[in-house]
This record gives C-alpha cells, sequence and structure tokens, in this order.
C-alpha cells in the first residue's frame, strides 16, 4: 500500500516517507532534449512500470522507481539516459560504465541514447535490481 504525500503528491511507500517534497513533472525532466530521449524514455517506463508494485516518481533530476526499495534510477542528461540499477555482484563490460558496492550491493550505471541500446540484457539487469529491492 503506498501513500501519496498532500503537498508534492509524490506517490511513496509509507505515510510521512522523507522524501524531496517538490512538484516535479516528468516533462521538466526532458526540456531542451532530444526526443528520441523521450522515446527511450517511455520504452522504458512502459516496460518497466507494469511490474508488480512499481512506484515510479521524480525528483528534480532524476526519475525514481520503486519496488520495495529504489532499483532503478534515471536522470535524463543533455544527450544520454543515464540508468542506475542494484546487482548483488559487480557488473563489467560494455555497457556498463561503472559498478560501485554501496551498502552492501553493487550500484551499476549504463548510458544510452537510442532505443537500440534497449536490448533484453539491459532490462534483466533491472529486473534483477527489481527482485534484489
Amino acid at each position: 500500500m503506498s501513500w501519496v504525500c498532500p503537498n508534492c503528491e509524490r506517490e511513496l511507500l509509507k505515510e510521512n516517507q522523507t522524501h524531496y517534497c517538490a512538484r516535479v513533472s516528468i516533462d521538466s525532466l526532458f526540456k531542451g532534449k532530444p526526443n528520441e530521449l523521450v522515446l527511450v524514455f517511455d520504452k522504458l517506463l512502459a516496460e518497466v512500470a507494469d511490474w508488480k508494485d512499481v512506484i515510479v516518481s521524480t525528483t528534480p533530476n532524476c526519475i525514481v522507481f520503486v519496488h520495495r526499495k529504489t532499483f532503478l534510477v534515471i536522470r535524463p542528461m543533455q544527450k544520454v539516459l543515464d540508468l542506475k540499477f542494484y546487482s548483488l555482484t559487480a557488473q563489467n563490460g560494455h555497457p556498463i560504465i561503472n559498478s560501485t558496492l554501496y551498502a552492501g550491493k553493487y550500484a551499476s550505471n549504463i548510458r544510452i541514447k537510442t532505443t537500440d541500446e534497449l536490448t533484453p540484457q539491459l532490462f534483466k539487469f533491472i529486473y534483477q535490481s527489481y527482485l534484489l529491492l
């Protein structure tokens, strides 16, 4: 069961959960960004938002996907989307740009800019993060 903050209308896991309390639209995060990034994000959103008990919310810099905890963070940058997901082991090799141990799990980043980069392997990384958190 989730709770919606009456001030910012952000959906959260529990009542009065600490969060960045400001209204931020997804559209505002993509202002001035290439249309291809919007398309890539829309395809990611269409897939991941349908998974059971996923909450999607925004902060001033990113879109956060929460299951029991945050399992995916998408940060629209000037020309790419930076995707951060989590795993029990370090992830190496293309398309991973870094994998850092954080609180007993590894936070890994991938940067994508086209729909061609939405591979089954990418969705596997995200889904494993969803199962983990």
